[in-house]
């Protein structure tokens, strides 16, 4: 399941509004130990672009 959200990610990284709406899907579909995984890979592939956008969804308490 991680390998195929980190897929999806890539591909709709274009659109950001696309792109949380898919994060968000994704926080909500791993598991714990995934989502720590995920995180780390969304920072260092979007960072750059999204960083502000990453800030937020990821700094929500509640992930799923």
């Amino acid at each position: 399941m991680l390998e195929y959200a980190k897929t999806i990610l890539l591909k709709v990284s274009f659109d950001k509004i696309l792109f949380e709406k898919e994060l968000r899907k994704a926080l909500r579909n791993l598991v714990p130990a995934d989502l720590l995984e995920l995180k780390a890979w969304c920072y260092q592939q979007f960072s750059r672009i999204y960083h502000r956008l990453l800030n937020r969804v990821f700094g929500q308490p509640a992930l799923g």
